[in-house]
């Protein structure tokens, strides 16, 4: 192999950014109010000595990537030191090729042997619990997005314009298979084969309702930030004309949930929004349960019913620990992976178990998504792209995907909710992105190289550098 083409790292710089939130977000049994983001930039060099930076961010939401019972400062602490460790190990690694060629590597090969040293230095420390796999996928994703990014800059292309000939070595049968009762095989296949050319500048945005947002005026206490944002859900849809919302649920308290969609249901159906989804937060353990919600509402509200688009990750995201059959949820609504679609191989092995679309997100590595969504589409599964709340430069790759990933409907946009201040530098830049208008966010300023964020216009002031490598 000796592709003109073919890159290294050379170099890396990392930096954490907190970031507070105006309101409190709740993410499964736990309730977020601020989030630190891990932002990550990467030097490559190709064969002929050329060299280029990219930029990669995410956030660190272990409340999402590690439920637990240990305390949050905890939790937060150990994904730091992580990524720490792996910005270390990105500036050796010396593998060459094409991002995803070399990212593909980086998870498979030394992903999990770091994991398990830091995983037995918590052992050492006796602390009870050890970090999960989705955790250090969220930590790599800022230094595999910032390579993704480079490559592009580095060539002036989109990111996405070099998922093909001649730029990748190998085809997508060297990265997976197919399911074995289909007859669909990859040879001869790259990742532009699957995506949406050309993507579309605008999209619809989905909004998140949270378990502790307040719906109505009436609701209000007088505690509520006086910020010049809306504060209950009508005041959201009618401020930014939404059409798309998204329900967290609890997932273990059956009549909370059902009235929780019926009161949106129905401010929903006053306010003229068109679509809703149901997260049930990975904590439901019997599919009888998310029946019994949907089944009721078909009958008591079947308006409300209709609406309702898909249903999001109700069961625990371990599948290779619980292999529950969902076709009974399937058969009802759409039934997406998210906490679970770790990878294309979740992904075969949840559509075996009667799960039906894909929502894929960006923290779980640009290479993860781009490979996830190729075996996806090539099954017939439905895409939606989700938030882990992106502010900043994390929301570009994320909005991204969604338009080149074809989805059912949009992209969910929470950040503009929860931390609308913390993107201020970016937004002045890209202000269709950061900000919501007749119920969608555009894309239009995304231009340029790499993932379009046009970052030397970007006046932010980063904090120094917690790691820098050459």
């Amino acid at each position: 192999m000796n592709n003109k083409y073919d890159i290294r790292v050379n170099g890396v710089r990392l930096y954490f950014i907190p970031a507070a939130m105006r309101v409190p977000l709740k993410f499964g049994q736990e309730v977020t109010t601020e989030v630190t983001c891990a932002r990550a930039a990467v030097l490559i060099e190709n064969r002929a000595g050329q060299s280029s930076w990219g930029w990669g961010e995410t956030p660190l939401m272990v409340q999402w990537c590690w439920a637990s019972t240990l305390p949050f400062a905890r939790r937060l602490k150990s994904v730091q030191e992580f990524s720490l460790v792996l910005a270390r190990a990105w500036q050796s690694y010396d593998a060459q090729g094409h991002p995803l060629e070399i990212s593909h590597g980086f998870q498979r090969d030394l992903l999990p042997y770091l994991l398990g040293s830091h995983n037995k230095k918590v052992n050492d420390e006796e602390l009870e619990e050890k970090m999960p796999w989705l955790a250090a996928l969220v930590c790599c994703s800022a230094f595999d997005i910032a390579l993704h990014d480079a490559y592009g800059n580095l060539y002036n292309l989109s990111a996405y314009d070099t998922y093909c000939e001649p730029f990748m070595n190998r085809d997508l049968s060297s990265y997976m298979t197919a399911a074995e009762e289909t007859e669909i095989g990859f040879h001869g296949f790259f990742p532009n084969d699957f995506l949406v050319e050309p993507p579309p500048t605008r999209l619809p945005a989905w909004h998140l309702v949270g378990g502790r947002d307040l719906l109505r005026e009436t609701e209000k206490t007088g505690d509520e930030p006086q910020d010049g944002y809306p504060v209950t859900l009508e005041q959201w849809i009618e401020a930014d004309g939404l059409t798309c919302l998204k329900v967290k649920l609890r997932g273990n308290d059956l009549q909370w949930d059902y009235q929780r969609l019926v009161e949106v249901g129905e401010i929903a159906l006053r306010k003229g929004v068109l679509w809703l989804s149901a997260d049930f937060n990975c904590t439901v353990e019997d599919p009888a349960y998310v029946i019994e919600v949907l089944d009721r509402l078909l009958v008591e509200h079947p308006r409300i019913y209709q609406m309702i688009l898909y249903v999001e990750q109700p069961f625990p995201y371990d599948l290779e620990k619980h292999r529950i059959d969902v076709h009974s949820v399937s058969a009802r609504k759409p039934l997406f992976m998210d906490e679970s679609a770790h990878d294309w191989g979740m992904v075969r092995l949840g559509r075996s178990l009667g799960w039906t679309g894909v929502a894929l997100k960006t923290c779980k590595t640009q290479t993860g998504a781009i490979l996830s969504l190729c075996w996806a589409r090539a099954h017939g599964m439905t895409l939606m792209v989700q938030d882990l709340t992106n502010p900043m430069l994390a929301m570009i790759p994320h909005a991204l995907l969604g338009a080149h990933a074809g989805t059912v409907m949009g992209v969910e946009t929470n950040a503009s909710q929860f931390y609308p201040a913390a993107s201020n530098p970016e937004a002045k830049v890209h202000p269709g992105l950061y900000r919501r208008r007749e119920g969608s966010i555009s894309l239009h300023s995304l231009t340029g190289s790499g993932f379009g964020y046009r970052i030397d216009e970007i006046n932010r002031k980063l904090p120094p550098p917690s790691f820098e490598g050459w």
